[in-house]
């Protein structure tokens, strides 16, 4: 199904680090507000230690965390329902997950997430993601950066055991943009039982086609801004049974008896170059991937709407609608 509407602000990687910058010691919040480091703060059953915090009592809340599956602190913002702190309820969580060269703020500071989540019981996770591809790598020059264990493996399970969520299938949902619309797809699929439903705003869905670009690019970005040359699938061969595993295409029957919501631009702007590269091939990736879920009988929705490579807020409420429907109510 087409869907149009206005085009919503196109957000460049100079932009985001631009206005990331300012507030780069501030946390979450600012400064004033940002508790100080709980740098002798124990290890707990996770595999985390909570370095930085700021529960202010509001919706949004932050956390720094050390652990040995990244070689630097990485952070997680946490929003809240409204009505959190007094209902006694517990809610679905909708884990939501950044592209590339942005991180754990950028749909706080840039997409309005707590306007567009105002009044809906949902607990949303946004967590750092680096430019790792939401990948343990084959290689890396920089120290750990096994962003995989980091999200599955102990900041899940962390949420389910410090906040009031619903631990199971019908509990959990996933989205993300870009590079995190790629990591909501390969998260649902190899963790099966974990997400009922799974969102990719822009986000490619077939690593191997066209010669695999998808794959050279997620291994050099990867190296170029993460992994000091490492890569995250191997160069110049790949581990093939990562890519065989994360490769959504490959994965089909991994996504029945889940909700699928798809959302590409059709027209990249044709002045800028990178923007054309990442939405023509999302295009492409996700109507192989649309046409892979129908001739398996796998029910999905999807929406194509003029414009590039950018997170449509927009489509973004209308999905919001769709898991808050697929998802355990609160209660």
């Amino acid at each position: 199904m087409d869907t149009t509407s206005s085009r919503s602000r196109k957000l460049s990687r100079r932009q985001l680090l631009a206005g990331t910058a300012g507030v780069a010691s501030a946390g979450a919040f600012g400064g004033a507000l940002l508790a100080p480091s709980t740098a002798n703060a124990a290890w707990d059953g996770y595999g985390l230690r909570i370095v930085e915090r700021n529960e202010n009592g509001g919706r949004l809340q932050y956390y720094r965390f050390a652990t040995s599956a990244i070689g630097w602190n990485p952070a997680v913002n946490v929003l809240l329902p409204d009505g959190y702190h007094t209902s006694g309820k517990r809610y679905p969580v909708l884990y939501l997950l950044h592209g590339g060269a942005e991180d754990f703020r950028t749909f706080h500071m840039h997409h309005n997430i707590i306007g567009l989540t105002a009044f809906r019981d949902l607990i949303v996770v946004m967590p750092d993601a680096a430019t790792g591809w939401y990948s343990n790598p084959v290689s890396s020059n920089t120290g750990a950066r096994n962003w995989e264990t980091f999200h599955m493996a102990q900041l899940l399970p962390w949420i389910d055991g410090n906040f009031r969520t619903f631990a199971e299938y019908n509990g959990r949902a996933v989205a993300g943009f870009s590079m995190g619309g790629f990591g909501a797809l390969k998260y649902t699929a190899r963790y099966y039982g974990h997400f009922c439903s799974v969102s990719a705003h822009s986000g490619p869905a077939s690593l191997r086609r066209d010669f695999g670009l998808v794959v050279h690019w997620a291994n050099t970005s990867s190296a170029a801004v993460e992994l000091g040359g490492g890569t995250v699938y191997g160069a110049p061969f790949w581990d093939e049974a990562r890519v065989n595993a994360d490769n959504p295409m490959q994965r089909i029957e991994s996504y029945r008896n889940k909700r699928i919501f798809l959302v590409a631009g059709t027209s990249p702007d044709p002045v800028n170059w990178f923007d054309t590269v990442n939405e023509t091939q999302v295009l492409a990736g996700q109507r192989e991937f649309r046409a892979a879920l129908a001739g398996a009988g796998i029910p999905h929705e999807w929406r194509e709407e003029p414009g590039g490579h950018f997170f449509r807020q927009h489509i973004f409420t209308q999905d919001l609608n769709g898991m808050l429907a697929r998802l355990r109510r609160a209660g």
